[in-house]
This record gives structure tokens, sequence and C-alpha cells, in this order.
């Protein structure tokens, strides 16, 4: 009788094993492609084997073995009903990865996701697009980003053999002319030398058409790229890393970016967002007082007292100065006991610091306290209208599609390339949020054929994601 349940969960887990290997020899792969790809790809590595906004997805089907199959449906269509039910494995799930939730698909049926889990093992253990690497392990070939063709020498031949085909053009134009002349009993006539034929109208006519058509081109090419350049990284005023904030205390997005749910824009936080934290918090893990001591300069604060100051506009230069190198100075003691010449030099190369961000000398700006100039990093034409509250609290994207793992960055830099391309095929591919949505309850004609089941999704494309004045108004 001991081994009864023993026995039991033995033949479970055999069974579940060959469920999975059923399920994964009937699966279809190509139509996993293309829903992984419409549908998962947005938050989870392509090559199955490395995290983004959402955890590997490699070998999903051994981590639930030992779970009833409907237990993975059930995750992938609402991954917090399931959570909220308690279940081991949808919980051991959230504590690994929250705060980021799961987007739903509830339209999604067994075989889809049959297929989905088929791709996804297909690629992981390298049957699909996949070449051995050290260690036994496989790389996938599948690219995170289609590189854009880059077709200047195609461009180069062409103008050359244009070029060559004119001066051919040129030289038979001129024979002809010699050869009409001559029958024409022009005994004066002769003809053209190379150097009068590249010199004549018609070929320099041609020389200008061409480098019109070209500076055209290039012009309207670099123009495209103006303010979208993709791995653009400048230094910033502070050194705000996101690595601690968003990635080791987890701090999110919107409490420092707190316009992106409610605005066009996302807005760069003011220094009293950051004191909220830093009145408590006045030296950094990695730099000290060396950047926190600009933001208390830039908003008037004096860490000394713990308290803002009431006649800073009456304050000199030198009055600040000497407050902010007491603080760094004290701060200095108490880490290594004395001051000496390396805590003067400290002392030194912080207030210059200090001075550096919050001054701007080409401006006439002289102020230490004042707004902090944070360098703009994503930019796009003033002719391009997109509203952070749209994708974020209609569309319910994460911050991570668009701008990359920000929570891994040390420094920001521009992740996608922002081009019109880009954002048109996004709204190709990316499913529409329908369920509890209340923002698409005016769509009653899609509603109706998702719940009659003869349409399992709806994309931004179809309800007018691609139109001109959706962007250009």
């Amino acid at each position: 009788m001991i081994y009864k349940p023993l026995i039991s969960r033995i033949l479970i887990s055999v069974l579940t094993f060959l469920a999975f290997s059923l399920s994964a020899q009937e699966a279809d792969i190509d139509a996993g492609k293309t829903l992984f790809k419409n549908q998962c790809a947005a938050c989870h590595n392509k090559n199955m084997k490395d995290a983004m906004t959402g955890p590997a997805l490699g070998g999903t089907q051994e981590r639930w073995a030992d779970y009833p199959r409907e237990d993975l449906y059930a995750w992938v269509r609402n991954s917090q009903a399931l959570i909220s039910k308690g279940q081991a494995r949808a919980v051991q799930l959230w504590n690994d990865n929250k705060p980021i939730v799961m987007n739903n698909f509830p339209a999604l049926t067994d075989q889809e996701i049959e297929n989905v889990l088929g791709y996804i093992d297909a690629v992981y253990t390298g049957k699909l697009g996949g070449a051995k690497v050290a260690g036994g392990a496989q790389a996938t070939s599948i690219p995170l980003q289609e590189p854009e063709p880059d077709n200047t020498l195609l461009f180069v031949v062409l103008f050359v053999v244009l070029v060559f085909l004119a001066i051919v053009l040129a030289r038979i134009v001129s024979n002809l002319n010699y050869m009409a002349q001559v029958q024409a009993g022009n005994t004066t006539a002769k003809r053209k030398s190379f150097s009068e034929i590249l010199t004549s109208k018609g070929v320099i006519s041609f020389i200008i058409f061409a480098l019109v058509v070209l500076g055209g081109f290039t012009t309207v090419k670099n123009a495209i790229n103006l303010g979208r350049q993709q791995g653009y990284m400048p230094d910033q005023p502070i050194k705000f890393s996101h690595v601690t904030h968003a990635g080791l205390n987890k701090i999110d997005c919107q409490y420092c970016h707190d316009g992106a749910r409610r605005s066009k824009h996302s807005i760069i936080p003011a220094a009293n967002t950051c004191m909220n934290c830093h009145r408590a918090i006045k030296k950094g893990s990695k730099y000290g007082t060396g950047e926190l001591t600009k933001i208390f300069a830039s908003i008037g604060f004096n860490p000394n007292t713990d308290q803002y100051l009431s006649d800073e506009e009456n304050l000199s230069r030198e009055d600040v100065e000497k407050i902010y190198k007491k603080w760094i100075a004290d701060e200095y003691v108490k880490d290594k006991g004395s001051l000496g010449a390396e805590g003067e030099r400290t002392i030194e190369e912080q207030w210059k610091g200090i001075v550096k961000a919050l001054t701007d000398p080409d401006n006439g700006d002289d102020k230490i306290q004042g707004p902090i100039e944070w360098v703009k990093i994503h930019n796009l034409p003033d002719h391009v209208f997109f509203s952070h509250a749209q994708h974020v609290v209609v569309g319910k994207i994460q911050c991570q599609q668009c701008h990359g793992k920000i929570q891994e960055m040390e420094v920001v830099s521009q992740q996608a390339p922002l081009s019109m391309g880009w954002c048109v095929n996004c709204h190709r591919k990316t499913n529409v949020q329908f369920k509890d949505n209340p923002y698409y309850d005016t769509y009653k004609l899609y509603h109706e054929q998702m719940a009659k089941g003869t349409r399992d999704h709806v994309t931004v494309e179809e309800i007018g994601g691609t139109e001109c004045q959706k962007c250009h108004y």
C-alpha cells in the first residue's frame, strides 16, 4: 500500500512524457514559427536560450513534465488566472519573473500551442536553423533583427554602367553625324576626338543629371536617419544606472517616467522624484557621493542639515561650494578615517564634476542650482505622432519591447531603429489585447467573430494601425 502513490506518480509521469512526445511529433513547426513571431517574439528571445523581457523558452516542455498538459495550456492562455489558483509551477514562474506579467492569449487553441511548443523545441535542440557550438550546445541562425541590405555596390556598378553607355552612345552619335556630313558633301567634316565627346553638351548634361539624382538620393537617405541613430549612447550629466534602479532594486519604469501611462511623452523625471528615495539614501552604491551630490546641488538640498536651502537664490558660488565640499569631506572621513592628500583630490574632482554637470558656460549659465540637462536619446521627427499612453495602457506594451533590456544598461542607448518600416512591421505583427480591454468595445464585429471562433486574433493593422493619418495627422 505504501508504494501505490509512488507507482501512480511514476505512471502519470511516463504517460505525460509520452503525451508530450506525441504532441511534439504532431506539431506543425511552420505554423508554430509564424505564431511565435506574431505572439511571442516581442518578449522572448528567438534563440530560445537567453532571457529577454521574458525568460528563455527552451526546455519548456521538460520543465512542465510533472504537471497536467492542460495546466501548460492554461498558463499560455491566462498566466495570472493559473497563479491565482496556486498552481505550483505557475507560482514558481511568477516568483522568478515578477513583476513582469505575461500577456494573455485566450484565443489560442490546444493545437496552436502545441505548434508553438514544437517550434521552440526544434530551435532549442538545433533541429531547425541551428549549428553546433562548443560544449554540444546549439546556436540558432534566426537573427534577432533582419539586417537591412546594403545596396551601395549595386548603385556604384549601375552608375558606372550608365556612364559607359552614355559615352558609347555619344561616340555613336558623333560617328553618325560625321557620316551624314560626308554624305552631304561636306569635305571639311571631321570626327570628334574622345576629349571633345567627353566635353560635349550631351555628356555634360547627363553628368549633371546623374549628380542631381545621386545627390537627391543621398540627401533623402541621410535625412530619413536624422534623430534615430540606432546604438546612440551619449554621456549624461549624471551617471544614472538603470542596472541599479530597474535591475537590482526592480523599480518600476513608470515610477520615474510616470507620464508614460497618461500622456504622449514618458517625461524625464524631475529631481524631486529622485529625492523621494535619495533624501534617505545619500550615498550611491557605486559612485558614493560623486553623483548624488549633483542632484542635491541641482535641487538646492543641503545634505549636511537634511534641509532644503531657503535662500539659495542669494547664495554665491563660493557659499554653495562650501556646503557641498563639506558634505563630500565629512563622508570621505567617515569612510577613510582621515582626509589627507587623496581626500583633498577627491573633493576637488567631485566639485568639478558638479560644476560641469550643472552649468553651461556657452550659455552664460554659472548657477549651480537648476534643472539637470539630460541628453535626449530617443527622438522622433516633429511630423510623427507617437503616444506612450496609447501603447503602454491600451496596447499593454512592455517598455523593453522598444527600448531593449533597459534594466541591464549602465548607460542607456537607442536599441530600436525607430524607422517607419520598423513601426509598420510591428503593427502588422502585433495582436491587439481585446480581452477585458474596454478601449476596444466598439469593435463589435471582431468581438462577435472571436466569440464564434471564426477569428482568433486581431492585429493593430486590422484596426487601422497602418493608416497614414494615424501617425501623420
